[in-house]
Formats: structure tokens, C-alpha cells, sequence
């Protein structure tokens, strides 16, 4: 059996930036495992975030899991300075990345984790190849860009359909979920195979972001 105990990974796009640190250290003390980074490109993406200089400042104030999401164009490019920035785990996107297995050992031989997302509309199975070299699977069941979205609900039945392949491939694999993620629904995104649930929204403008934290970590299988 896996590890219940589910994961939570405040997305840092949500945060207050002119106050960075200090949101850090809301999610430390709330009692995060990660914090998530979200990275745009306004290319393959609407939307522009930061670039590696925030991740560093981000790992000068905390020893959490830095979880560092690249949705850019020609990831390979930037894989490097990310990890260097202090990213722990970083995942690039299946839609973007020709030579995806070249992409998942260029995070490895710098000494990260190394993580692959989908975006709603792609399907589970064209990880099948690639999984059983993943540390991570990250789902998005929102369309990525912006934070805020509300959750698809078809990605409940994209969750258990790597859950079961997961177990097939990779049982040591971790499921995480971006997008919509609530305090409401995080008991379904667990029940269905989630290990690790990023909250940018639902976590950073909660009133009481560590009420917030406690209810979506005591999600359990």
C-alpha cells in the first residue's frame, strides 16, 4: 500500500509577490510539503509568470520541495537554470517536448526530480511509454494559463486511469492535480489515485489559508 498522507503544494502564481517571502512562510507554517511554480511563457501558454531568479529567491527562504511546473516552449533550453535556481522537482509538458525521455534525463543528470504534465485534453495513455521513468505525473484539469479556473470534472475519471496504470508500471510514481483545486473536491481527487494536490487559489486566498491547508491534507484513500 502507498503512503496516504496526501501532499499539498501551494501554488506560489496565487501568492502576495510583493510579500514573497512572507507567503512562503505561510505555506511553511500551514504545514505545506512543497511549494508549487508555476513557469508561462505566453507561448505555449496565455500567460506570463516568472523565470528562474523567483525560484531562487523562493529556495533562500525555505527548505521545502521546490516544484517547479514548466509550461514553455523548448523546455530543454531552461531545464538547467531552474535546477541550478534550486528547483528539487521540475516537469515539463508531454505537448511540448519531442524527444520526452531526452527531456526527463536532462532533469536527472541535474540532480532533479523529474515530473511530466498533461493538459485536460490529452489522453492518459500516451504516458504509458514514458512512466515507468517518472518521478511525478502531473494532471492539470483545468486548461493551464491562468489561476482561478474551475476544475474539470472529467479529470476524475483521467486520475483513476493512471492511478491503475501507475500501479502496472511505476507503483512508486506520485499523482499530483492542478487546477480547481478546492477544500470541496479534494476528497474525490484523493479517493480517485491523487497523492499530491496543488492549491494556488484555494490555499493563498483563503481567510484562513492554514484552516484551508488542514482540510485538503486530511484527504485520505
Amino acid at each position: 500500500m502507498r503512503e496516504t498522507t496526501t501532499l499539498l503544494a501551494p501554488s506560489i502564481l496565487s501568492a502576495d509577490f510583493t510579500d514573497l517571502a512572507g507567503s512562503v512562510e505561510t505555506a511553511e507554517k500551514a504545514g505545506a510539503d512543497w511549494i508549487h511554480c508555476d513557469v508561462m511563457d505566453g507561448h505555449f501558454v496565455p500567460n506570463i509568470s516568472f523565470g528562474p531568479f523567483i525560484v531562487q529567491a523562493i529556495a533562500k527562504c525555505t527548505d521545502l520541495v521546490i516544484d517547479t511546473h514548466l509550461m514553455i516552449s523548448d523546455p530543454d533550453r531552461y531545464i538547467p537554470n531552474f535546477v541550478k535556481a534550486g528547483s528539487n522537482q521540475v516537469t515539463v509538458h508531454q505537448e511540448t517536448c519531442a524527444h520526452l525521455h531526452r527531456s526527463i534525463q536532462l532533469i536527472r543528470d541535474h540532480g532533479a526530480k523529474a515530473g511530466v504534465s498533461i493538459n485536460p485534453a490529452t489522453p492518459v495513455s500516451t504516458l504509458e511509454s514514458i512512466l515507468p521513468d517518472l518521478d511525478l505525473v502531473l494532471l492539470m484539469s483545468v486548461n493551464p494559463g491562468f489561476g482561478g479556473q474551475k476544475f474539470i470534472p472529467s479529470s476524475i475519471g483521467k486520475i483513476r486511469l493512471l492511478h491503475e496504470l501507475r500501479n502496472q508500471l511505476n507503483p512508486g510514481m506520485t499523482i499530483a492535480v492542478d487546477g480547481g483545486v478546492t477544500v470541496d473536491n479534494a476528497q474525490e481527487l484523493v479517493s480517485a489515485g491523487a497523492d499530491a494536490l496543488i492549491a494556488g487559489t484555494a490555499f493563498f486566498k483563503a481567510e484562513n489559508p492554514a484552516e484551508a491547508a488542514r482540510k485538503i491534507r486530511s484527504a485520505s484513500r
